[in-house]
């Protein structure tokens, strides 16, 4: 039986189209070359609609893993195309799917004469294609390529059910904005994807990926002055500070490939410590110095109450806050570590996978809190 259409995919279909017609006509406009053919809305609909029943089934009682990208062959490097299309239809993607539920690895879409089919299997996809990748199931992210090597996918919009949020690309125009923050939100800026802002970013989607939740403080290099927001003395102290994510975060003096490796590896074991219980910290050069510390309030300071809070969506404005209200122990220690330590940076993963950045805003003379896991996933 044929399941009625996926109302959530035509909602969001004109703003997905006109994100795709604006950046790839903005890069030809620069010059660049081996750029994708724009999808109209029909495209980006079949393939919305064609992800979302297809992660509400089951093969052999495992929850499909796909991402559908819109390229042809011939826009891709070392295709693995198949002698006879898969149609693009939930049976045929969930029956695929093991193939393809590794990261990095899509299905290649584009268009004939019978419609949208699956063609073959891709690595490598063209700066500003297309990305449809279940998440989980009914839950949808809308996505493409920056173009730069391990650089983290651009979210253009997240479908969960009914619920449609389109990325704000102009959030990051917000006073005091964080780096993490820009660099997420950089559609057309790859200057903003630096070497520093690339690891902070893979921090993040590790500290999300355990799904135990976390707290990372990043506190300026050569200070001591965040000692006294945390008790001490600390557990788990680390003595001499734990270097090799800050020599890696300065990029690959060899083979790259093996650096991109070893980057991964580390960041991976510094995201890990994040699920101990208290918090993980390092400073701006990515040195370890501690984890499974205790934030306690700055003697003589005040306890933090209220808290302005955003959201890269389309539609959310800004919000004045109790802590409290945006989660638990781990936000109001995020909250108030940043309240006391006005030049650190508070990351906080929950175990839902919500995730917030917390600094503190000059302009708005208090604690700001970005939610960030939209652009996470």
């Amino acid at each position: 039986m044929k399941q009625n259409g996926y109302a959530a995919a035509a909602a969001v279909a004109p703003a997905v189209r006109a994100h795709f017609e604006h950046y790839v006509e903005e890069a030809r406009r620069r010059g660049e070359q081996s750029l994708p053919a724009i999808p109209d809305e029909a495209v980006i609909i079949q393939m919305i609609d064609a992800a979302f029943w297809a992660s509400l089934r089951r093969e052999e009682g495992y929850e499909p893993k796909i991402s559908l990208a819109f390229a042809t062959p011939d826009e891709t490097v070392h295709p693995l195309r198949f002698a006879s299309e898969v149609p693009l239809e939930p049976g045929a993607l969930t029956r695929v799917a093991p193939a393809v539920e590794r990261p990095g690895i899509h299905l290649g879409v584009h268009q004939t004469d019978g419609g949208l089919s699956v063609w073959g299997i891709v690595r490598t996809i063209p700066k500003y294609c297309l990305v449809v990748e279940v998440a989980e199931p009914g839950l949808l992210v809308v996505k493409h390529h920056r173009g730069e090597t391990q650089a983290k996918f651009v979210n253009v919009a997240v479908l969960q059910g009914d619920q449609v949020k389109v990325v704000d690309e102009h959030a990051s125009s917000l006073p005091d904005c964080p780096s993490l923050l820009t660099s997420l939100l950089g559609f057309d800026s790859p200057g903003t994807w630096t070497g520093s802002v690339n690891v902070t970013v893979q921090l993040a989607v590790s500290m999300r990926a355990h799904q135990r939740g976390g707290l990372l403080l990043m506190v300026p290099a050569g200070s001591v002055a965040w000692r006294d927001s945390v008790v001490q003395p600390m557990t788990y102290a680390v003595s001499p500070p734990f270097t090799e994510l800050a020599m890696l975060g300065r990029g690959p003096l060899d083979d790259a490939r093996v650096w991109r490796e070893e980057l991964a590896r580390t960041v991976d074991a510094i995201g890990g410590l994040t699920a101990i219980d208290g918090a993980t910290i390092v400073n701006a050069d990515y040195e370890l110095l501690a984890f499974g510390a205790k934030v306690v309030r700055k003697k003589g300071s005040q306890t933090v109450e209220q808290v302005t809070m955003t959201e890269p969506i389309e539609g959310v404005e800004l919000a004045v806050v109790s802590p409290s209200q945006i989660g638990g122990t781990r936000h109001l220690a995020a909250a108030q570590f940043v309240h006391d330590q006005r030049d650190a940076l508070a990351l906080v993963a929950s175990q839902d996978g919500r995730f917030t950045v917390f600094a503190f805003s000059p302009c708005e003379g208090m604690v700001h809190a970005h939610r960030v896991d939209t652009l996470l996933l």
